[in-house]
């Protein structure tokens, strides 16, 4: 018969005793706390990854919206600026542009003089 290590060979294991029991017992408790702790690990990393999901696809709507704004703050100052030129040539021709306080409303962001009665043709894209 060869030496070396045999299934049957009883010389390294431990034999039944009434320790035994509470090693078999703690062995499976260290287990069982194993392997729960694996469950919440995983869902951890489950979680921070949607998470992550989450952030990327709000961070896509943003930067949809910000181009959108962003399109619309160029149309209102092309608007803006048609206006302006607009009211610009009228007022050589209009006789109710001088300044009367009770009629004339003034911008002075915008430099421009208004009158209630006026009407302006809708800019066209």
């Amino acid at each position: 018969m060869a030496q070396g290590c045999d299934s049957n060979d009883t010389r390294y294991t431990k034999s039944p005793s009434p320790g035994n029991k509470q090693d078999t017992s703690d062995d499976v408790k260290k287990v069982m706390r194993r392997e729960k702790n694996r469950i919440a690990a995983q869902r951890s990393r489950m979680r921070q990854t949607q998470k992550a999901d989450s952030l990327h696809l709000e961070s896509e709507n943003l930067e949809k919206e910000n181009a959108a704004l962003k399109k619309e703050v160029k149309r209102l100052s092309e608007e803006v600026k048609y206006l302006t030129s607009v009211l610009s040539n009228h007022e050589p021709m209009c006789s109710g542009l001088g300044p009367q306080p009770s009629d004339v409303l003034y911008s002075p962001h915008q430099g421009v003089f208004h009158q209630p009665h006026m009407t302006s043709p809708r800019y066209q894209l």
